[in-house]
């Protein structure tokens, strides 16, 4: 019998037989990733003008000290800066908690896949050559810690309560009484609208999938978790969507709320 032998050439890096524009999806990643992760660092070194009356950044929430040379607000836990943490270091608030949603980003089932082609090329994309000829996959130091994933999740749902009772808060403007009254201002939709995009990405992630329904064969027969089953897979169909969504207005937060203790920008009350 004749053997067809068929021998295969390893593209170098780049090269590929595709006619579409392959590489615009890596671009436009690397542009968005690059932009938020350059502002949020900036951001989070400020240790200033992170809120503003009711309203507090995402970026600085919990609050658990206020920031040294701050003037002490109700949006810290636990007063104000202590003094035995040595100012070599720089720390700010935000430096205590951003590595906590950072990490359940970082550690995406879909981010990943998303920074791995736009910032490694790893692959660049479908069909086209890669610049590297073994593969390591996820097997070995570093990227072995994506495997947190799932309890950086927990997590994200703590801070996520967290968030909507500042939603909540920033819907009680301080009067001339001295006392709380309710009021909406375009800060509390700003905030309010970070806590709906937040959760519709946190909510539709594919660990909490398999966290609800992972155990289980058959999973009709438990209609409880199975309604939350097919919300949270609704949700996890848009789920780069509202990866892209949520991680622009943490960003556009933090920036509206800046501005407006900056005194540049002004906060209309609504109501």
């Amino acid at each position: 019998m004749a053997a067809n032998l068929v021998q295969i050439t390893r593209r170098g890096f780049g090269e590929t037989m595709r006619k579409d524009g392959w590489w615009i999806p890596s671009v436009l990643t690397f542009l968005g990733f690059s932009a938020f992760i350059v502002y949020s660092t900036w951001a989070a070194f400020q240790g200033q003008h992170y809120s503003f009356g009711p309203y507090i950044s995402p970026m600085y929430s919990p609050l658990i000290w206020e920031a040294a040379g701050q003037p002490l607000t109700d949006h810290a836990w636990l007063g104000g800066w202590p003094s035995w943490i040595p100012k070599i270091l720089m720390m700010t608030p935000a430096m205590l908690i951003l590595w906590a949603p950072g990490g359940f980003r970082f550690t995406c089932y879909y981010y990943r896949g998303a920074y791995y082609k736009a910032f490694w090329a790893d692959p660049v994309a479908c069909a086209v050559g890669e610049p590297r000829k073994g593969y390591r996959g996820e097997k070995k130091f570093p990227l072995i810690l994506q495997n947190a994933h799932r309890y950086f999740l927990y997590l994200a749902l703590v801070f996520l309560v967290i968030l909507a009772y500042d939603a909540v808060h920033a819907m009680f403007f301080l009067g001339p009484d001295g006392k709380k009254h309710f009021g909406i201002g375009v800060g509390t939709i700003v905030l309010t609208l970070n806590v709906i995009l937040l959760g519709s990405y946190t909510l539709g992630c594919h660990s909490l999938r398999h966290l609800i329904a992972g155990r289980f064969d058959e999973l009709s027969k438990r209609a409880a978790r199975y309604k939350i089953y097919q919300f949270v897979s609704r949700l996890n169909t848009r789920h780069m969507l509202f990866a892209w969504c949520s991680l622009f207005w943490v960003g556009f937060s933090d920036f509206y709320v800046r501005m407006c203790s900056m005194g540049i920008w002004p906060d209309f009350r609504i109501f």
